[in-house]
């Protein structure tokens, strides 16, 4: 028996003082309504009402059935109009899983206009480096970096990667600037420990479709972090491989230098690399994490704020 139905067959049948009229009104046959009161009396195995040929009448244990059952009903509508009413607005917790170094530096530093824009989402944010199963961790919407692994998981893009091999004038003072994507092999790198390989991959930006050129890189120093990678670039100890969004202030005040510009650059070979919003399949997104996801691809812009001159910012 679907028992919400049958409440409501019950309900509307007393309401209505005739079955009839509550089949009418739900499109459903005068059977069926008759069918739903016998199962509900069946179930309680008490008499709900007594019928005649032409009236409804209702016993006591029918009437503080209908009193209750109608309060129910009311309810059950109530919590119906009030979950489907987050759809017809930016509203609600938007759980938020997103890299530390990343979030910290161009998502935390734009929540402030998002909430102010959106004064009914409230934000619960989980930073970490660690690749979290969304739907396990109930999750609304990530933001990963990378390439993108065969998922279920819808992706938008919301920036391209971009990286670029970069050093202190400290370091470069004493050194040869690299002319060339092999001049590298012959300077101190610092390498991601999370790198297959001892090397770094590149391809003229004005030929986006060319092969990788590998090329050969070495150093004393490997290190899982991006930062941490930045701090030794900063403190002269060589050349890193570092994402533009992790060193524009770096590049834009002088405390580190970019080389060899004129190429793309990827850590490994593989699929393109971006910066992507992503969120669990369903079939109806729900208006915050739409919210989101566009007002961040608004506010990076394309090319994102930390790859265009600095007065672009």
């Amino acid at each position: 028996m679907d028992y919400l139905a049958a409440i409501r067959s019950f309900v509307r049948a007393v309401d209505l003082g005739s079955f009839s009229k509550a089949a009418a009104e739900s499109g459903l046959k005068v059977s069926t309504v008759s069918r739903h009161v016998a199962s509900l009396e069946a179930d309680m195995r008490v008499a709900l009402l007594n019928r005649s040929t032409h009236s409804l009448h209702v016993t006591e244990a029918g009437r503080i059935f209908h009193e209750r059952a109608s309060r129910i009903l009311i309810e059950v509508e109530e919590a119906r109009t009030s979950t489907a009413s987050l759809n017809d607005r930016p509203q609600g917790t938007l759980r938020l899983n997103m890299p530390v170094s990343f979030g910290r530096r161009h998502v935390m530093a734009h929540l402030k206009e998002f909430l102010a824009r959106y004064p009914d989402i409230r934000i619960d944010a989980t930073l970490t480096d660690a690749t979290v199963d969304l739907i396990e961790a109930g999750a609304d919407v990530a933001v990963r970096i990378g390439a993108l692994s065969d998922s279920t998981l819808v992706a938008r893009r919301l920036a391209t990667q971009h990286r670029v091999p970069v050093a202190s004038p400290g370091y470069l003072a004493s050194r040869p600037r690299p002319q060339r994507p092999q001049d590298l092999s012959l300077h101190v790198c610092l390498c991601f420990a999370l790198q297959a390989d001892d090397a770094w991959y590149c391809r003229t930006s004005q030929q986006p479709g060319a092969p990788l050129i590998r090329v050969e890189v070495q150093g004393p120093l490997r290190v899982n972090d991006s930062e941490a990678l930045r701090e030794a670039a900063l403190a002269d100890l060589g050349v890193a491989l570092l994402p533009t969004w992790l060193v524009v202030d770096d590049l834009r005040a002088g405390r580190l230098e970019a080389m060899l510009v004129d190429h793309d650059w990827q850590i490994a070979p593989g699929p393109e690399r971006a910066i992507w919003a992503i969120y669990p399949p369903k079939k109806v997104v729900s208006p915050k994490v739409s919210a989101f996801i566009a007002f961040l691809m608004e506010r990076f812009g394309s090319p994102a704020y930390w790859d265009r001159p600095a007065e672009g910012r």
